[in-house]
């Protein structure tokens, strides 16, 4: 999704929290589909309007992500932009997870609140005190004998995601002797860099947290530097920050595909065309990180079992094959084939 956020939003709200005094910030951005769903990120910035300006572009990612992924419920995201240099102490967290849901409250089940980027299950617990429009991670439908074990979802949409970039270049979704570079081995990152070496990949792998290394070594990937986007591989794998593709960066890459979980991995929308060009098929990022909304949906709004919300994570692959399959046969950009599919799903909705 370009990175210049757009005000066809349905609602933003801004607020002063009256216990913490931090700014609260919620972006509804579609309920056509249903009610809007979306994390909470809590994150340092500059100023808060680049918060602002993150929950609408992260709210209307949402949108197209549940509305490519069949999901009933548009999209939506709060952001608590924290000044350089606040302390966040216990009792200064909690007092901002209550503010939180004062506003999601007063909503009125328009938004349904659940952890992101410097939130947690933890936090949701307290927003939760405030209103029932926040997930539970604490109760997970499907504990029913003979579901599977719980999953890191989002990961697992990846690995689907992979796997059919892969039949689409290589003839076969084996991944076993294929080569992939990771940036970012946190709680989506890491998983994933397991199930691939299981699967025979060849990785090199890297993250500002330098004491991720203990994890390379131990499932035997290469520990890479600043640059290991841009390793001669097979799929770039991108799974920190996003804005890591852009004019000057395209020129680097040294892959056959980018298939990653970060959001807004481009700079501007303009850059999908600019990969075509290169020779590399990017896959759209709000297809390839759909299994947590997807997982989430399922096990908490909708009550389905593990099994199941497994099942519907693993059909994102599906999604990918359609659209590099239409891109291939347009020659347009699986940007622009996804897009096209997101618009036209919202604009059927009643």
């Amino acid at each position: 999704m370009t990175s210049t956020p757009t005000l066809d939003h349905e609602r933003v709200v801004v607020r002063r929290g009256e216990r913490s005094g931090l700014p609260v910030i919620v972006a509804i951005h579609s309920t056509r589909l249903g009610s809007a769903v979306g994390g909470c990120r809590m994150w340092t910035y500059s100023d808060w309007r680049e918060g602002l300006a993150d929950a609408l572009r992260l709210s209307e990612a949402m949108s197209f992500k549940c509305a490519v992924a069949g999901i009933e419920h548009g999209g939506g995201k709060s952001v608590i932009p924290l000044p350089e240099g606040t302390v966040l102490t216990p009792e200064l967290r909690t007092a901002v997870m209550r503010d939180l849901g004062d506003v999601v409250h007063e909503l009125g089940g328009q938004y349904v609140v659940g952890s992101d980027v410097g939130t947690s299950g933890a936090d949701m617990r307290t927003v939760r005190e405030r209103t029932t429009w926040a997930a539970d991670h604490d109760n997970v439908a499907g504990s029913e004998a003979g579901d599977e074990p719980m999953v890191e979802p989002t990961s697992l949409g990846v690995y689907e995601s992979m796997r059919a970039t892969a039949n689409h270049l290589f003839g076969s979704p084996e991944l076993r002797g294929l080569s992939a570079a990771i940036v970012g081995l946190g709680n989506v990152g890491g998983p994933l860099a397991r199930r691939l070496a299981q699967d025979g990949v060849h990785l090199v792998v890297t993250d500002i947290d330098p004491t991720r290394r203990e994890l390379a070594e131990e499932i035997g990937a290469d520990w890479g530097g600043p640059d290991t986007l841009f390793s001669p591989v097979d799929i770039a794998v991108p799974a920190a920050l996003g804005g890591v593709l852009s004019p000057e960066t395209v020129p680097r890459l040294r892959c056959r595909a980018v298939v990653g979980p970060a959001n807004n991995q481009l700079v501007d929308d303009g850059v999908a065309d600019l990969i075509k060009a290169h020779g590399a098929v990017w896959v759209p990022d709000f297809i390839v990180n759909a299994g947590g909304v997807v997982w989430g949906v399922a096990t908490q709004l909708d009550g389905r079992s593990v099994s199941d919300a497994v099942g519907q994570v693993r059909e994102i692959g599906g999604r990918v094959a359609d659209v590099l399959t239409r891109a291939g046969e347009t020659g347009q950009t699986p940007l622009t084939v996804a897009t096209e599919q997101a618009r036209a799903r919202l604009a059927s909705a009643s």
